[in-house]
């Protein structure tokens, strides 16, 4: 399963190529509580065939009618420069639309793009490039160019800019039973996953689809993947053999996510080693997480699992965590004599 606006892109281009009508819907504002950010598209085909989307549904269902049913009411064009859709204006229109608190979005309805300038973007893309993709407003016509950075949609008077990137991706260190809970998850949010470890008894039994397995050693696998902004890297063998010079090559890169599982005392075994051993500081081992996971109490490999990936997509989307979801002060509050305990304001449940 790959990055929702790769198979948004796919899907256009195929019906383009094939020479059927489609739009390629995009939300350019939100004002309030919305369903889906801006910048995240839709296609629509002729037929009303939909990939992707830009709200809960009723939207979607909005569209497909004005756009199957030309020159009836409000319909959408066939042809033409690309036209703002706004939906949510009034309290009743939100409310007929399933917006909610009364959240306004508003919508670049890009009519029958070009299938050539569809197909350059998504060669990019597959090539691991981040790029801009500017949209005429005057005629619809597309430029690409390559980006440094992820950055947010532009809307101005003559154009619109929208950043794509390559799926994510997810580096496992690690072919055992908590790896595959991990990257079933992943998979199914997007990520593209390969899955690292050079034991012929765990690599052997490894069976989740999707998730390429690779028996090299993690360290060269982590130089021959060279990760970017849109990579993560969890180290999950308890093996230091296998793990540290892996995560020391990945903390030389920009991966967004670097982290080992362990415990509290584990994890600053691991600092002290690298310290020691492997010529490091504690500046640059600052990027490197661990013990991995929000705190929520997990005890079994799937919801360890959970508790890692809620913490990669939180990082991944800018989300800080409040310090009382980190394990380590999570577990240092829960060792507090009892006579201390009074002090704290929280309630730590098990099941949290």
């Amino acid at each position: 399963m790959e990055n929702l606006d790769l198979t948004v892109l796919r899907a256009l281009a195929s019906w383009r190529a094939a020479g059927q009508d489609a739009v390629l819907a995009t939300v350019v504002h939100t004002w309030g509580s919305s369903p889906r950010p801006v910048g995240c598209i839709m296609a629509l085909r002729g037929d009303g065939m939909v990939v992707g989307s830009v709200s809960g549904g009723c939207i979607e269902y909005d569209l497909i009618d004005r756009y199957t049913k030309p020159g009836v009411g409000d319909a959408l064009a066939r042809t033409g420069p690309p036209q703002f859709v706004k939906y949510g204006i009034t309290a009743d229109e939100a409310h007929r639309f399933g917006l909610p608190c009364g959240g306004t979005l508003q919508i670049l309805v890009e009519f029958n793009p070009e299938p050539a300038a569809i197909q350059q973007l998504l060669a990019q893309l597959d090539a691991g490039r981040l790029m801009h993709r500017r949209v005429r407003l005057a005629d619809g016509a597309v430029t690409l160019e390559p980006a440094e950075h992820p950055a947010d949609l532009i809307v101005g008077t003559q154009e619109v800019v929208n950043t794509f990137g390559p799926g994510y991706r997810m580096l496992i260190i690690g072919a055992g039973q908590m790896s595959e809970y991990l990257a079933t998850m992943a998979l199914f949010c997007g990520f593209s996953v390969t899955v690292c470890d050079p034991r012929e008894e765990f690599a052997g039994s490894w069976s989740v689809a999707g998730a390429r397995l690779v028996t090299t050693m993690p360290d060269d696998t982590v130089a021959e993947m060279q990760p970017d902004g849109r990579t993560c890297v969890i180290a999950l063998t308890h093996d230091p053999k296998l793990d540290d010079l892996a995560l020391l090559q990945a903390l030389d890169t920009p991966a967004f996510y670097i982290g080992a599982i362990g415990s509290r005392r584990n994890s600053a075994l691991r600092h002290q080693r690298m310290i020691e051993h492997l010529d490091q500081t504690e500046e640059s081992l600052k990027n490197l997480r661990g013990p991995v996971g929000i705190y929520i109490g997990s005890k079994t490999p799937p919801e360890i699992a959970v508790s890692v990936m809620a913490e990669i997509l939180a990082v991944k989307n800018g989300v800080p965590l409040p310090r009382d979801m980190d394990v380590a002060h999570v577990k240092d509050l829960q060792e507090i004599t009892p006579n201390d305990a009074a002090n704290v304001c929280f309630v730590i449940h098990d099941d949290a």
